[in-house]
């Protein structure tokens, strides 16, 4: 016993000077309570300092003080019809001691009326704390879920809880990154319509908890929020904007806020090549959509309660942007997937189905794969080869990322640069030429419930590139084979027809919207050669036959030839006639496609289609920042006490 009384005096000396220490009582154990800078620690008295519960204070929500005074008599009996408890001697509650139980002044013992078995009552061990104040802080739940918990100490005298309360509240003071204004728009139509009851049941206490405050617009009408941040909003008077919604709402408010940051710092987001200005505000999400995938791939959890304790310890996540142009002409931003082929066509097939719901994308889905539909054309693309990783090292991006850190160029540098490789006439461009079933383009895992490891596992969020996924053409077994793959722990990239590439830049070009292109030449070249071909088959056939037959069965060829030509024009027509009542109903569909052949599909980007094919994509580094920490593998303080026990 002495030996262990050494050695547990050795470890208080050890100890850092902290800025608070007392012993509190905490479920009537009394607790070495201490305030480190940035560390919130307390431990059950005559225990080593290893076992007890440490608390970070940049993850403290909020502090308040209690009066327990109050509140420390003892709980009434059942029988509150008969009796009254008061705090006046004659009518307090007696206490048995052969049994241990109360006694109410009418005579009858507690608990025994309603429940019909004896309830211990609590022994009275707070009466000489009347003080208390209580701990608001995170605890992490499974996966990646974040919950709010409470935990309450009680002091001697109301000086010390009162110097704990103020200490406390200096350091929860003293974090500069978090908010504490910020504007809220609510889409109410997102998802299952519940964007405005989770923000008052889940979200708004929280806000109002941690002294928060907020000026909340429920969105009328489509871009709303994006035109309300372009021109309205007084972006000074806030510390962040926070969208309640799906995908489709963050598009919005991303888009609202890039544009007006380039308006105000006087750059021309129209031009392909021009840097533009990363924004001052931060970004939050609180989940309410049908895949909320941005949601997902950031935080771990689509969880509303989760993503609001995020954006109240002011976390900052950086996140890429690319930028998507036709020739001179802006058309949208991207974080997320720009889709050719068949996401392009699972997209515009459910716009006329938005009547079904979320269920819409698995109808179109399941009809555009057996149309089986395939494009041509010709993707270019700028190689990220001085990046650090590839989309295939299975190392996915989580918090405190190696590579997001690790590519971290100046701007000034980073333009210089693709100047320089342009230059080379082109020798830093790949071209790609083919048909394919699908083209991506993801800047994230794209990660979402359904699929828990995304289009590409390996992207990351702020590392300044996307990941070109190239799906040539192939059967319907092994295309869906690839898509399978998104569902499960397999490599999706490790088949034949599928080529994924980390690149910076890229272009894709139409087939039909290509001038004078190789692969026109070389098709038009087989198309002549296999013309060639045949007719010189033919030219000898019909020489070896008139050599052979004799001027009598002349006449029996000449009949024999235009009975041939008759079955021939009949089976045309059946072929016809069948081919139009197959067609029919794809023709009604789209009337277009019988004067023009289907030459290309169209763009899914982040879930809005693209009005051109032909377009241009740049990645631009670290252009947003989100209330966010990335992914997390492990929690960054291991609770070595359950929660139970406390």
């Amino acid at each position: 016993m002495e030996k262990e009384d050494k050695e547990d005096k050795k470890e208080d000396d050890q100890r850092p000077a902290g800025l608070l220490s007392s012993q509190l009582l905490l479920k009537r154990s009394v607790y070495e309570v201490s305030l480190h800078p940035g560390v919130l620690t307390w431990t059950r008295a005559h225990l080593p300092s290893r076992l007890g519960h440490t608390v970070p204070v940049s993850e403290v929500i909020s502090v308040r003080e209690l009066e327990v005074a109050s509140s420390t008599s003892i709980s009434p009996c059942s029988c509150t019809s008969m009796c009254s408890t008061t705090t006046s001697s004659d009518s307090s509650p007696s206490r048995n001691s052969t049994t241990g139980t109360s006694m109410c002044t009418s005579g009858c013992t507690s608990g025994a009326k309603s429940s019909r078995r004896w309830q211990k009552i609590p022994q009275r061990d707070d009466e000489d704390s009347p003080h208390a104040f209580t701990v608001s802080y995170v605890q992490r739940a499974r996966r990646a879920a974040w919950r709010l918990r409470d935990v309450t100490f009680l002091c001697a005298d109301a000086a010390l809880c009162g110097r704990w309360v103020c200490t406390l509240t200096e350091q929860l003071s003293a974090l500069a990154q978090r908010p504490r204004r910020l504007l809220v728009y609510i889409n109410p139509l997102s998802g299952k319509r519940h964007g405005e009851r989770i923000y008052r049941h889940k979200v708004a206490p929280l806000f109002s908890r941690a002294n928060i405050s907020t000026s909340v617009i429920v969105t009328q009408h489509a871009n709303h929020a994006r035109d309300h941040l372009r021109t309205e909003a007084e972006l000074q008077n806030y510390d962040g904007v926070v969208c309640v919604g799906g995908d489709g709402m963050f598009s919005e408010v991303m888009h609202g806020l890039v544009l007006r940051t380039q308006r105000d710092q006087g750059r021309d987001h129209h031009h392909p090549d021009q840097d533009l200005a990363q924004t001052g505000l931060r970004i939050g999400i609180i989940p309410a959509g049908s895949t909320d995938c941005i949601c997902f791939a950031t935080v771990g959890a689509n969880d509303p309660v989760t993503s609001s304790l995020h954006i109240i310890v002011g976390d900052c996540q950086p996140m890429d942007v690319c930028s998507v142009h036709h020739g001179d002409a802006f058309l949208r931003y991207s974080v997320s997937l720009l889709g050719y082929g068949f996401y392009g066509d699972v997209l515009s097939d459910s716009e006329r189905r938005r009547w079904m719901g979320p269920a819409r994308y698995d109808v179109s889905g399941v009809k555009k794969f057996l149309s089986h539909r395939y494009y041509e054309g010709t993707v270019s693309y700028l190689p990220a080869s001085d990046a650090l990783g590839t989309p295939r090292d299975r190392a996915p991006c989580r918090t405190g990322c190696v590579v997001c850190q690790y590519n971290r160029p100046l701007e000034e540098e980073k333009g210089e640069k693709l100047k320089m490789e342009e230059s080379h006439e082109g020798l830093a461009w790949r071209s790609v030429q083919g048909k394919f079933l699908a083209i991506n383009a993801v800047s994230m895992s794209c990660a979402c419930p359904r699929s828990p490891q995304g289009l590409s596992p390996a992207a990351h969020l702020a590392d300044g590139t996307t990941d070109l996924i190239l799906v040539r053409k192939a059967s319907r077994l092994a295309f869906l084979r690839h898509l399978l793959r998104h569902t499960s722990k397999d490599d999706q990239f490790d088949l034949g027809f599928v080529e994924v590439h980390r690149v910076r830049r890229f272009r894709f070009t139409p087939r039909f919207c290509q001038s004078d292109s190789e692969l026109d030449l070389q098709e038009l070249l087989q198309e002549k050669e296999q013309k060639e071909a045949l007719q010189q088959k033919e030219v000898l056939q019909q020489k070896e036959a008139l050599q052979q037959k004799e001027a009598l069965q002349q006449k029996e060829a000449l009949q024999q030839k235009e009975a041939l030509q008759q079955k021939e024009a009949q089976q045309k027509e059946v072929a016809g006639s069948q081919a139009r009542r197959i067609l029919g109903q794809l023709c009604r569909e789209h009337p277009a496609c019988c004067r023009t052949p289907p030459c290309s599909s169209c763009w899914n980007c982040d879930g809005e289609i693209l009005p051109h094919a032909d377009i241009q994509v740049r990645a631009h580094r670290q252009l947003i920042r989100l209330f966010a920490r990335g992914i997390e593998e492990t929690p960054v303080f291991d609770d070595i006490i359950p929660p139970g026990a406390i």
